[in-house]
């Protein structure tokens, strides 16, 4: 096996993008990380982020069971951590973002991924990834002390029930909790793909990514009647 090039960059990789933007257009994804170029994007809702914000804030501290007898055993310690990894072994990238809750029990510490969003299944295979990210990078992190993951989960919550009292309108969201199986291996070979498509060169656009799309109609329109492109940009 050939040596890697110890003079090659290091690139820095964000958990949060392994559930969507790697998955839906590797290109997007490779002009991000190398060449620091983000798809446009829309501001999530205020009222998402309110809501997630108030959940979080008011559980710090507090038994998670506070919420419902069927979470995980264990005090919230720490409400958005930052995380800061090493280098991955094999590899030229390391780990850089927040995750939401680190709770702290008789069995250890339970990562915690707060969601407001409908409680389907099919978001465990979907978050698994980012949620074993962050416990790679509190176990190994560049400084300071590792933190043992000892296990992972989302805490959803999503409107049930709506009643009026008092001039207020009084939204019920019961908490549910999906077991997030931790799979380090499996995640060391999801960042060996990684690495070994920011080694390459530029890959195709994804086939179902809206934004490479966009971008093509507007070169399309743009020679409309033999019209040039206009290369430079007013502002």
């Amino acid at each position: 096996m050939p040596e890697r090039d110890i003079h090659q960059e290091i690139f820095k990789l964000s958990p949060s993008d392994f559930a969507y933007l790697y998955e839906e257009c590797k290109l997007c994804y490779y002009l991000k990380v190398k060449n620091g170029i983000y798809q446009p994007s829309m501001p999530m809702p205020g009222v998402f982020s309110a809501i997630n914000t108030r959940i979080q804030g008011s559980l710090v501290g507090k038994e998670l069971r506070t919420l419902s007898e069927s979470l995980p055993e264990g005090k919230v310690i720490m409400q958005e951590g930052w995380v800061d990894s090493k280098i991955i072994p094999g590899t030229h990238v390391y780990l850089k973002g927040k995750y939401d809750l680190l709770v702290n029990g008789s069995d250890g510490n339970t990562l915690v991924d707060l969601k407001i969003s409908n409680p389907d299944v099919g978001k465990i295979d979907k978050y698994k990834t980012q949620l074993n990210a962050y416990k790679f990078a509190l176990e190994n992190p560049k400084s300071g002390k590792p933190v043992e993951i000892n296990r992972m989960g989302l805490l959803i919550f999503y409107p049930d029930q709506v009643s009026y009292k008092d001039g207020e309108a009084l939204l019920t969201f019961p908490p549910k909790w999906l077991e997030v199986p931790m799979d380090q291996p499996g995640f060391i070979k999801f960042i060996a793909e990684i690495d070994k498509l920011l080694a390459g060169p530029p890959p195709e656009e994804g086939k179902s990514c809206k934004w490479c799309a966009y971008r093509h109609v507007g070169e399309t329109i743009a020679h409309i009647e033999d019209k040039p492109v206009q290369e430079d940009i007013p502002f």
